[in-house]
């Protein structure tokens, strides 16, 4: 098994989250895990991209190089985009549909779409909205993995452990609206693919 994934966003979107929770169930799979974060000016909206490599080899490089990522996972579009060279041909990206709008010349969103959707595997997800709708709208990025989680080749329970793991400290309702906020990102994803 080996997983090559990029987590892209802007900061304060909840990116570190996911990788956190990934590599958790990573781990608590007996997987050999590296990752490799940037930070970009995450208090004032900036870039943020996170490298995670798991296998059940060792691996050498927490770098993933251009054509080597199995994933995007974007919880923003014009962040999915930003990293696309680095997809690999049967690779996929899944990215939340909603903008951030954070620059006066952020690209026309319709364009934005039409480029993801030109990827040949690729899960275009309102996240904000299903997030929203649950009641739960901080959990969009749960939403997002919730849609990448079938492509991970990770036990879904031990992402729902992660979870647990993550954000028990925050009470049980916290626990519940992210539990709620990742299957309704998967249910989404299984019935789009």
């Amino acid at each position: 098994m080996k997983k090559d994934i990029i987590l892209a966003g802007v900061g304060g979107q909840g990116i570190l989250s996911i990788a956190t929770i990934i590599g958790y169930t990573a781990i608590e799979s007996g997987l050999s895990l590296k990752q490799a974060e940037v930070h970009g000016m995450s208090q004032r909206g900036g870039d943020v991209q996170s490298h995670l490599r798991i296998s059940d080899k060792e691996i050498y490089s927490d770098l993933i190089p251009h054509g080597g990522a199995d994933m995007i996972i974007s919880v923003e579009p014009m962040e999915a985009l930003r990293y696309k060279p680095y997809l690999s041909e049967n690779g996929w990206l899944i990215t939340n549909t909603k903008p951030f709008v954070n620059i006066p010349n952020y690209p026309d969103l319709e364009k934005l779409m039409e480029e993801v959707k030109a990827i040949q595997n690729h899960v275009a997800i309102d996240a904000d909205g299903i997030a929203k709708d649950l009641n739960a709208s901080r959990s969009m990025n749960m939403v997002v993995l919730g849609a990448a989680s079938s492509f991970l080749d990770l036990s879904y329970e031990k992402l729902e452990q992660g979870i647990k793991f993550i954000f028990g400290k925050k009470g049980e309702k916290v626990v519940e609206a992210n539990l709620m906020a990742m299957q309704a990102g998967r249910d989404f994803a299984e019935r789009y693919h």
